[in-house]
């Protein structure tokens, strides 16, 4: 005895979605964008009333607040100003990292925005694209621009036109460790199809007269691209004398050793992170000095210590500036291993995530987890204390710092590169990937609608699992949870190819522990979904089989899950005009649906309007 589905259509259908999980539960979302490019009513209204909403106050998105301790370079704080004056300018600060140039690029935002407050001011971390993308999603949902959540739109553009119009006012944009010119400017590889082509970032930063742009760089030549040639950058150096001195006597308590100071800057090489980290560690010992801090430098240095001795890449095109901050984290870090190991710990971690963004409620969540299996019996509170015990020696050392929403934490990318080099001499690296990566399988969720907002925030900080492979037994299916939920989330956004790559990866990691496990089955379902997606009906068809069947075997013919993929292979059949066989699956899923749901469940309706919808298209194809 089968269902019969009588309810009105309207066309308003909801796509089918993947898998969520073994027993989990599958939600459809009624967005303002559904199928085919069809938009209710009431987000049509919006759209009309678009127009008449009160226009927004201008704001900043400058993740620091100002430094009360920063010490002005005049000369570069007055070409930032000359430069970024003119209309449509482009200007650029180049140079190694830890000489500063982020830190005058915030100056510069803050000033710009007490000096004129009716002027937009955006931070991007260009990183990485991901970081990028993070970025200007985070401005799109600060501007409340329309369309912003449809997977159809592009976000970036709907950012770069709001950019555009002169009638939204003056702003100013800096990006942030703008290093890899490819991001910005790919390389078109040959032989590959034109889906596979990278889009080029540097489209949607526009060139527009109400606006300027601030670049931060570590490469010459990405800024050169970027900013439209060398004249428009100014190289970076390490502070001089005066300057260097006085950052150090802004960052000491205790500054009556004029003459240590003196030696202290000079061994530094007046670079302003070493400087920082130096003082930080002073100021924390009770009986440490300038002299005797001197003495543990010149130690460590002489030493030639096995960090120095390793192939730093670009940090290394300044020897005596890397090695100073090299060598100033170096005394931190083995002072917070004696002193608080479990802050080490933290640090030991975040070296895995990207080095700006990084959520405290993800470093909470793993110091809870960590500390609940060696000590069943702490309560929350004690868990709050040691987390946040850890994180501020940390911030005490100057090695992480928290921007001023106190949501996000940040390290400097040499802090990073030195932990990592660490971890790796001290044969550590696989012990912390691994916690890093369960702990990603752990806080990385679906790519339902509710999750999209974490899942843009922690997108950046596993791109590079993306390009990696997973060696570890121990670590594969964790890897492969990220890669699938990411995946999911990519689809979700419109980003087939990226999407398409991550699920396949996920499968294929899946498939060297079990044949066709529950876990591989939900990949395959949501690979389907991508590649119907992008036109790929074959392709989708052969995996929508494969998961029905491999979950007919594992759940039954009536599990929630099976009906999920009785109801995709319908769709797809539905959209390739196979209706006989589509209408077969509609009718099963329908019945399943109703039985188990109830007949007012959304996903029941959904399944019958499409069922309604693909008989009448059949009437009309007689």
């Amino acid at each position: 005895m089968t269902s019969a589905f009588n309810g009105a259509v309207d066309g308003h259908v909801v796509i089918p979605a993947p898998h969520c999980g073994p027993g989990g539960t599958m939600h459809f979302n009624f967005g303002p964008t559904l199928a085919h490019g069809m938009v209710h009513n009431d987000h049509l209204a919006e759209l009309t009333l678009s127009d008449q909403r009160p226009k927004r106050e201008p704001l900043s998105t400058v993740p620091f607040s100002r430094d009360a301790d920063f010490v002005d370079r005049p000369d570069i704080s007055a070409w930032i100003l000359q430069k970024c004056t003119a209309p449509a300018s482009r200007a650029a600060l180049v140079g190694l990292g830890g000489v500063g140039k982020s830190q005058l690029a915030i100056q510069y935002c803050h000033d710009a925005r007490a000096a004129k407050p009716a002027t937009w001011v955006f931070w991007v971390h260009a990183g990485t694209r991901a970081r990028f993308e993070e970025a200007y999603r985070s401005i799109a949902d600060r501007l409340e621009l329309l369309g912003r959540d449809d997977p159809k739109n592009n976000v970036l553009a709907l950012v770069r036109d709001w950019l555009c119009d002169e009638a939204n006012g003056q702003w100013i944009m800096v990006l942030d460790n703008a290093d890899d010119v490819e991001m910005f400017y790919p390389k078109r590889k040959c032989g590959r199809d034109l889906e596979e082509i990278t889009p080029s970032l540097a489209a949607f930063v526009p060139q527009s007269h109400n606006g300027s742009i601030l670049v931060t760089s570590r490469s010459k030549d990405a800024a050169a691209r970027l900013v439209g040639g060398y004249k428009s950058i100014r190289d970076v150096h390490a502070m001089d004398d005066s300057q260097a001195l006085q950052l150090l006597r802004m960052k000491l308590e205790d500054t009556s050793d004029e003459r240590g100071m003196v030696d202290l800057i000079k061994a530094l090489d007046r670079i302003p992170l070493a400087i920082t980290q130096a003082a930080a560690y002073i100021n924390r010992g009770a009986r440490m000095t300038v002299q005797r801090y001197l003495e543990d430098f010149w130690r460590c240095d002489r030493k030639k210590s096995s960090l120095l001795n390793r192939d730093a890449g670009d940090l290394r095109r300044d020897e005596s500036a890397s090695n100073s901050v090299i060598t100033t984290w170096e005394i931190s870090f083995k002072q917070i291993r004696k002193e608080r190991p479990s802050a080490a710990d933290l640090l030991s971690l975040m070296s895995f995530f990207n080095p700006q963004g990084i959520p405290e409620s993800v470093l909470r969540a793993y110091t809870e987890k960590s500390l609940a299996a060696s000590m069943e019996s702490m309560s929350m509170a004690v868990n709050d204390s040691a987390f946040e015990d850890d994180l501020n020696m940390l911030i005490a050392y100057s090695l992480v710092k928290v921007t001023a929403d106190m949501e996000v934490c940040e390290m400097h990318q040499l802090v990073q590169f030195c932990t990592r080099e660490w971890l790796s001499l001290s044969d550590q690296t696989k012990q912390w990937r691994r916690r890093f990566t369960a702990l990603m399988a752990r806080v990385f969720p679906s790519g339902a609608y509710e999750n999209w907002p974490k899942c843009q925030m922690l997108l950046p900080h596993v791109e590079p699992m993306f390009k990696h492979e997973a060696v570890e037994e121990e670590m594969l299916e964790d890897w492969a949870q990220v890669l699938s939920n990411a995946g999911w989330y990519l689809w979700m956004k419109g980003q087939y190819v990226a999407a398409e790559r991550a699920v396949v990866k996920a499968i294929q990691t899946r498939k060297k522990r079990a044949d066709e496990s529950i876990d591989t089955l939900s990949s395959v379902s949501i690979l389907a979904s991508v590649l119907q997606d992008q036109g790929k009906y074959e392709a989708a068809e052969e995996m929508n089989r494969r998961a029905l069947e491999g979950r007919e075997k594992a759940l039954g013919k009536d599990h929630p899950d099976t009906l999920t993929s009785v109801y995709c292979l319908a769709h797809l059949l539905h959209t390739t005009r196979c209706y006989t066989e589509a209408g077969e699956l509609y009718q099963r899923a329908y019945d399943g649906h109703v039985r188990s749901l109830g007949p007012q469940h959304p996903r029941t309706i959904a399944c019958g309007k499409h069922f309604s919808a693909l008989q009448r298209e059949a009437i009309r194809t007689v």
